[in-house]
This record gives structure tokens, sequence and C-alpha cells, in this order.
């Protein structure tokens, strides 16, 4: 076992941000740096393609809402490296704006992936995560507080003694009004993926309060906005290219010792952005 090697982990890695966040690392962290993805021959694949830069991660099958996949994973990463310092949350789905498919399954296969089994994975990593870790949480615009037309459930999910239970039981209280057809009169959004990375940047809040209690010094997490990039996800309509959208969550996975900027909603250009009331600037 190497403890002293420094580590660093990004889900959904095989391509578009993920994939530049991977190349931004190898070229700034002094340690491995594992991509991980479900597909091995995708990995693969992008491995080779940043080995023709000269840049040597290291791939590991993950799929993320695989309890077998991520409990082999946290056991591979103890048992070779004694910990990480550096886990990026950025692997998600988002169904297309014309997707036929009913509101309750976009709801329900959107939370799985971004924000439960985001959830499940930190279970299993964070205690991995060694003293100065950092954590980044891929968010998003549409993950900003005021999408949430209900006063009410602002209130809940900005409160500072939300924890990720009970952040969890909004999200399924959520699910469980879209089986009703009752979201949109209780001031839900019809928005999944917008509603998931609320939930993310939530998820955020919470897991620095429970880091700030830790006796490990100095563990960050943040989450980000990275833009609106040419990606799969956005149907390539994105103006800004996928390597800018990866420069603010390298440079918060990067932060120095004990930084300011700990707990918050970043922008793409690295503002802190103001979570709960905005405004959002633009993007």
């Amino acid at each position: 076992m190497s403890e002293m090697e420094r580590i660093a982990v990004v889900t959904g890695g095989n391509k578009g941000i993920g994939y530049e966040i991977v190349k931004g690392l190898c070229k700034q962290f002094k340690g491995k740096v594992y991509l991980t993805a479900r597909s091995i021959e995708r990995g693969m694949n992008a491995v080779k393609e940043l080995n023709k830069d000269g840049l040597n991660p290291e791939f590991h099958q993950l799929d993320i809402t695989n309890k077998e996949e991520r409990d082999n994973f946290a056991q591979y990463l103890k048992e070779k490296y004694g910990g990480i310092d550096i886990l990026v949350n950025n692997a998600a789905i988002a169904f297309k704006v014309n997707s036929t498919e009913p509101f309750l399954k976009q709801a329900e296969d959107t939370f799985d992936v971004n924000y439960f089994s985001t959830l499940k994975l930190c279970d299993v990593l964070f205690p991995l995560l060694r003293p100065h870790a950092r954590v980044v949480n891929l968010s998003s615009s549409a993950g900003h507080l005021t999408i949430i037309p209900s006063p009410e459930l602002r209130k809940k999910f900005s409160s500072d003694n939300l924890t990720s239970d009970s952040l969890s039981e909004l999200v399924k209280q959520f699910i469980t009004d879209v089986k009703n057809d009752q979201h949109i009169n209780l001031g839900w959004p019809n928005y999944a993926y917008g509603l998931s990375k609320v939930a993310i940047s939530a998820l955020t809040f919470c897991q620095q309060r429970e880091f700030n209690n830790d006796e490990r010094e100095d563990i960050v997490v943040n989450c980000v906005h990275p833009g609106y990039c040419d990606t799969d996800m956005t149907s390539h309509k994105g103006p800004m290219p996928p390597e800018e959208g990866a420069k603010a969550a390298v440079k918060l996975a990067l932060l120095p010792h004990y930084p300011d900027i700990k707990g918050q909603y970043v922008w793409h250009d690295m503002t802190v952005v103001d979570w709960i009331n905005g405004p959002k600037p633009s993007n």
C-alpha cells in the first residue's frame, strides 16, 4: 500500500467536461489521477487519447449507480493507497428537452443518478479522504435555489439545519408529488435535471457542515456551475468549449490549504454566488 502517493478521482471522465477535468488535473496535480467511467472500452479509449498528449491517468471502471462497483472501487483505493485527496463528482445524466419519456420516469432516473448515486458514492469514499482533501460537486446554473417556485420549499432546502438525510427525504417527497401529479401545484419546478442539481448544491453545503466538525483537518467541498458547454449533455448547443467548463472545477480541486472558498456555490469564472438569493451571473 502506497499511503503517501496523492490520489485524485473523477467520475464520468471519459468525455466532455469530465474528460477535460481529468486532463487538467493530469497537467497540474502532483499525484495519480483516476479517470472512471461506466464503460471499460470508452474509458480506456479516453486514456489512450490523453496518452497521446503525454498524460498518464489511471483507469478504473465505475458505474456510480452500481453498489458493487462503488464498494469495489472504494476497497481498491483503500488497499492500494490508503486514502484519496481529490474527488470530483461529475457523472450525471440529463433527458433531452424533446424527450417523450413520462416525467415520472425522467424524475426517478435523473435523481437516481445525479443525486442518490452521487450521495452513495460519497458515503463509501468520504471515509478515505485525507486531511486537506478537496471535493468538487458539479452543479449547474439550473442548480440555483431560485428555480424552486415555492418559498416554503426554498426555505427547507436552504436551512442551516438541513442534513443529507433530511435532504434525501425532501427529494423523495418531490418524487412522490410527481407520482401524484401534484408537484407543480405544491410549488416544485417541472424540471427534474434542474432540481437534481439544486439537490447537489444543497448536499454540498450539508457536507461542508459535516466536514467542519470532522477530526480530519481542512477538508473542503464546493459545487460549481461549469458553464453552458458544447457537450453531448447539451446536444452540443453550449457556446463554451468543455475545456473552458473544466477550468473552475480543476481550480477548486487544487485549492490551497485553508482556502477562502469553502462550502460555496461557484460560477465557471470562479465567482462565488449567493445560492439563496442570487442574482445568478450571466452564462
